[in-house]
């Protein structure tokens, strides 16, 4: 099963290191195109600034990384070490600079352009991006806790629910994982609930709601 993480949408976070002040800011990109777009705008927001690093890592492309002024190696390849650590991509990451009068040293550097990177990305969230199959389960209300924790438990994400004389219970499974969910949903029911596939679909959805399969 393919899948990979992609930030879940724009995030922004700030810090403060002896007077210096460190915005990150990450997009989610799918072209080099569009992350020097982002680049660019918060050049402009930001006009004032003395540095904006940057880096992006993308799924079927490049990774690029520029300390934009500082010491070599002490901003973009810390800010693009952040997103390999967390096997990000499809991402772009600005962190913007402005001189607080203090020097930092490489070491000073180094932390805080990559703990802005983290700040950002934290802010954002990130997607799991995969193919799902959609699925619905009609049930009886007394069997609807259970139906949610076996959706859960084979890695898949809970939709809308349609209550009338039973709950109707629609969820996105993971690719591979129907044939499983719906021998245990037959085995947990004695065969009284079915389970329907009604599509599929590629598409990201935050991994806080994601558990592992």
């Amino acid at each position: 099963m393919t899948e990979y993480l992609v930030p879940a949408g724009p995030g922004e976070g700030e810090l403060v290191e002896k007077r210096s002040r460190f915005i990150g800011q990450v997009w989610l990109v799918e072209s080099e195109e569009a992350a020097r777009a982002c680049i660019e705008s918060a050049r402009k927001r930001h006009y004032d600034a003395r540095h904006h690093c940057w880096c992006w890592r993308l799924k079927d492309g490049p990774e690029r990384y520029s300390d934009d002024g500082e010491p070599q190696g002490t901003a973009g390849q810390p800010m693009l070490n952040v997103f390999q650590r967390e096997d990000i991509t499809n991402v772009c990451c600005v962190v913007t600079r402005y001189f607080g009068g203090i020097l930092l040293g490489a070491g000073g550097l180094v932390r805080a352009y990559g703990q802005a990177a983290k700040l950002a990305l934290d802010a954002a969230g990130v997607c799991v991006v995969r193919r799902w199959a959609e699925v619905t389960v009609p049930c009886p209300y007394a069997l609807f806790e259970r139906v949610r924790q076996e959706v859960e438990a084979a890695g898949g994400v809970l939709g809308e629910m349609e209550y009338a004389a039973d709950v109707t219970v629609r969820a996105l499974l993971p690719e591979g994982a129907v044939e499983a969910f719906s021998a245990r949903i037959t085995e947990l029911t004695a065969g009284g609930v079915c389970v329907a596939v009604t599509g599929e679909q590629f598409r990201g959805v935050p991994r806080k709601n994601v558990n592992k399969s």
